[in-house]
């Protein structure tokens, strides 16, 4: 099962305008922000994701009621958790 599943912005790439790192229960990674770039994104907006890419952009009212339901969902969470953590989505490996 694949999930949007919400993170916060903690930085933007220096290497690329549509790459920002981007935390998600404790997990970062970088993600593709190039959809939301009408969205003037800042540091610490929270964005909706769903398999490397920002989607979405959400308050945090939003991202919290996300967590909380997903937490509940309990094997598809953590499911999307570890696919987050393995993923080899970066600026080193090329992607865009």
């Amino acid at each position: 099962m694949c999930l949007g599943i919400p993170g916060q912005v903690k930085e933007f790439s220096e290497l690329h305008e549509h790459l920002a790192r981007v935390e998600v229960s404790g997990v970062t990674r970088e993600v593709n922000i190039g959809l939301l770039e009408d969205e003037q994104l800042k540091l610490g907006d929270w964005v909706l994701i769903h398999v490397g890419f920002a989607m979405a952009k959400i308050d945090e009212e939003e991202a919290t009621q996300a967590l909380d339901l997903l937490k509940a969902m309990g094997e598809a969470y953590e499911d999307e958790l570890e696919a987050l953590r393995s993923s080899e989505y970066s600026s080193e490996s090329g992607a865009t």
